[in-house]
């Protein structure tokens, strides 16, 4: 009994017929295989579709039968809502995501694709500028893909990204503590990382009290630990983080995910003004 790629065929497989019919199936099977491989990340199950009516906010589109849907995975500029305008009033739609429970708001959270597009409308917007962001897909391969296409509006300087100060330098906490309430990134060098009770400190200035700093609380620790970041080796390191600045003398940043943090290489540029 011969064997074709790995696979034995009966005592009765052997006419010509039958084995092309056997190697078509097998090919198939591995362009199928294939296909898997390299499919299109944030592909999640499908949780609905629709049209889309109105762009509600800068991150919040309500369909024709009235469901109201959160674009997850990101968070706005003020170029947002005009760019969403663009691309979704009157467009079918596919909400894709890992859960579709609604928040306290009763909107849907999901990744929003036009039609059957493999892109997703969040990427396009970080693509173009229009949108940063958030570190809140836990999908590695999905969140590393939208990240991805914000870098690479950020090196071209696409959108909000064309702004100087549109992040922030982290020796510069007053330009920080301005934007209290905002979501923000921010690069800067660690000076020092400090344990003070349940919560971590990465101090980018000498002064604790009205330097900017990052806080991660002590039940965030086994996600970094995991994802082999070990804080204290952050000492002496440039990074960007990003998040919900809050604070009163001293600006922070509270992370509560691996992927608001990104490590800076020496030969990486940064989008800090010297």
């Amino acid at each position: 009994m011969p064997a074709i790629l790995g696979v034995r065929l009966g005592p009765n497989a052997t006419s010509p017929g039958l084995v092309t019919q056997r190697l078509s199936l097998i090919v198939a099977s591995l362009l199928l295989a294939g296909h898997a491989a390299f499919a299109a990340p944030c592909q999640f199950e499908a949780q609905g579709e629709g049209r889309v009516a109105a762009i509600t906010d800068a991150r919040s589109v309500r369909l024709d039968d009235g469901r109201e849907v959160r674009l997850t995975g990101i968070e706005a500029t003020s170029t947002t809502k005009q760019a969403l305008t663009s691309l979704l009033v009157g467009r079918d739609v596919v909400l894709r995501g890992i859960d579709d429970t609604p928040d306290r708001y009763g909107r849907q959270g999901a990744l929003i694709f036009i039609g059957e597009s493999e892109t997703s409308v969040q990427a396009k917007l970080l693509a173009q500028g229009d949108a940063l962001v958030s570190a809140e897909i836990t999908d590695k391969d999905c969140a590393a893909a939208l990240m991805v296409s914000e870098a690479e509006a950020r090196r071209q300087k696409k959108g909000s990204w064309a702004d100087p100060s549109a992040i922030k330098n982290a020796e510069s906490p007053d330009d920080i503590l301005a934007g209290i309430g905002r979501f923000m990134v921010v690069e800067g060098k660690v000076l020092s990382v400090r344990q003070a009770g349940a919560m971590t400190y990465l101090n980018f200035g000498r002064s604790w009290t009205r330097g900017f700093a990052v806080t991660i609380s002590k039940r965030n620790l086994p996600a970094f630990e995991n994802a082999g970041m070990i804080l204290k080796s952050l000492e002496n390191r440039r990074i960007r983080v990003r998040g919900w600045v809050e604070g009163t003398t001293g600006p922070r940043i509270d992370v509560l995910r691996v992927g608001q943090v990104e490590l800076l290489g020496a030969n990486e540029p940064t989008g800090v003004r010297p």
